[in-house]
């Protein structure tokens, strides 16, 4: 993802120490492209290669849960409504090639998709597409899968780490 001008400026003064950010990403259900079956969107990022749930950073002055539909619209073009915070967590720290450390603290936000056709729509992504819930990518990573399980265990209250 590109790095937000706020960051950029940051790491000017401060160098590649640990930042602490807020993240989220969006666990996008849709239940009517084949009957009895629920689909996710992922999107394959152009950084890694690999499958992911559509995700980026808050910026300043911006609400969590409008983030994660900015992301998701910029990402994807699909729009989607929020119903629900799934998890809250701290993620282990990402070093990026350039030596910058970022600590984020992770929101996961169920949604629900609205409308849309599902298209790459940044160059943060090469793919985006829909996936039966039961047939995921196999190179998802460990905290992908909890996200994504956190977001379709059925349940009102949020998950989070103490």
């Amino acid at each position: 993802m590109p790095t937000p001008d706020y960051i950029a400026a940051i790491r000017r003064g401060y160098g590649t120490g640990r930042l602490l950010l807020p993240g989220v990403s969006a666990v996008v259900v849709r239940t009517d492209l084949e009957p009895g079956r629920v689909h996710l969107l992922l999107t394959k990022r152009s950084d890694t290669g690999r499958w992911s749930l559509p995700a980026g950073i808050v910026e300043p002055f911006e609400q969590p849960a409008a983030a994660a539909l900015r992301e998701l619209l910029e990402e994807t073009r699909i729009t989607a409504r929020v119903e629900r915070l799934a998890l809250l967590t701290t993620d282990p720290d990402v070093v990026y090639p350039n030596g910058d450390t970022c600590q984020f603290v992770s929101m996961c936000f169920r949604c629900r998709y609205v409308a849309g056709e599902a298209q790459v729509g940044d160059e943060e992504s090469t793919e985006v597409a829909w996936f039966p819930a039961d047939e995921l990518p196999g190179e998802l990573s460990d905290i992908q899968r909890r996200r994504i399980r956190c977001a379709l265990e059925h349940r009102d209250d949020c998950v989070f780490d103490v």
